[in-house]
């Protein structure tokens, strides 16, 4: 059976996200409800998605970095997932850690590492904005179990912003249900099945690369694309949602 990809590439599916997401906050505006937002980003694969949603809504683009937490002798199999500051989420079951619980606190470790890497590696190119009292809208490519963005959102939470939007272009139907406890607002495109994979539903999905991931941050957040919106905290009693 043949199938058609629902998007051409990255940038097309962040710029339809776009227009959607800022519908969705103009009808807040529209019943007097006064938001700022924010646009953080899972990389790599998420940036070149986030980065039109960003520029749609004029505000900063961060980064949040989640990393897999997986099995030692299946590394294709995710157990949970961290974040650069230490957010777990673990998956359903939790047998396997009574089981041989250092070997999976050596797992935990090892993908905390990771994500503290990558972090380090591009926070230079971001505002280090406090996203306190502003909407955080998180995005990526796609979402397969949902473990990364899970975690992204539990640590997005603790900053403090008034909500924490999950938002892309494409996922299974299963993961937004189960995504619903850790986001105020889900928002995704499409819900295809049977999903398999979030490569399927790109014409063009290449490897994002530490180099462009910098590139696209530093031209729009140190490159001034981001313009004043890079000063969001400024005045604006923001009414609790």
């Amino acid at each position: 059976m043949s199938w058609k990809p629902l998007f051409s590439d990255r940038t097309q599916a962040g710029e339809q996200l776009a227009q959607f997401v800022a519908g969705e906050l103009e009808h807040l505006k529209a019943i007097g409800i006064s938001v700022r937002p924010m646009v953080y980003a899972l990389p790599r694969g998420g940036i070149p998605v986030a980065v039109p949603v960003a520029r749609q809504l004029g505000c900063p683009l961060e980064i949040v970095v989640a990393k897999k937490i997986t099995r030692p002798e299946n590394p294709e199999l995710a157990i949970g997932a961290v974040t650069a500051d230490g957010q777990i989420v673990w998956s359903g079951s939790q047998l396997w850690r009574k089981e041989r619980t250092e070997v999976y606190q050596e797992a935990l470790r090892q993908a905390q590492l990771k994500a503290q890497a990558q972090q380090a590696e591009f926070a230079s190119s971001c505002p280090q904005v406090n996203p306190e009292g502003a909407i955080a809208i998180l995005v990526d490519d796609g979402i397969a179990t949902g473990m990364t963005m899970a975690a992204a959102a539990y640590s997005l939470k603790a900053r403090q912003p008034a909500q924490v939007w999950i938002a892309t272009p494409v996922a299974p139907k299963e993961s937004i249900e189960w995504l619903q406890q850790w986001g105020d607002r889900i928002i995704v495109l499409s819900t295809p099945s049977p999903f398999l994979s979030v490569s399927r539903f790109y014409a063009e999905f290449p490897q994002v690369e530490t180099d462009a991931v910098l590139a696209y941050l530093q031209q729009y957040n140190v490159g001034g694309e981001a313009g004043e919106a890079g000063e969001a905290g400024e005045a604006g009693e923001q009414e609790k949602l």
